[in-house]
């Protein structure tokens, strides 16, 4: 049994880059954090999102799971909340099918 434990654990340091590492390894640390209502937010520290799609409701979605997706691998899932994020903007440029759209916010967490 205790062989099969220190496998799993071998293997859980192993896999360094998952997101629930990163969270271990403190990077959002890294960065200034002030409360905003009942969530923790980064001070200034804005993440970044972009996506393409044949209408705007799609490259909207497709910016926003792009920087949930980032700022989950960065940080971890706890941060990687497009709803809980403040100071969003989205821009988006396009027509006839082909839309892209950009999206920055300042991550939060609960």
């Amino acid at each position: 049994m205790k062989h099969g434990l220190l496998c799993v654990s071998a293997f859980a340091l192993a896999l360094g880059s998952t997101a629930g590492a990163v969270q271990a390894q403190g990077l959002d640390e890294l960065h200034s954090k002030v409360r905003v209502g009942g969530k923790v937010c980064m001070a200034d520290h804005f993440h970044d999102g972009s996506g393409s799609g044949s209408t705007r409701a799609a490259a909207q979605r497709a910016a926003i799971n792009a920087w949930i997706d980032f700022t989950a691998w960065e940080y971890g899932r706890r941060w990687g909340s497009y709803a809980a994020a403040v100071g969003k903007s989205m821009s988006c440029s396009g027509g006839a099918g082909s839309y892209s759209c950009s999206t920055s916010a300042r991550p939060c967490r609960y």
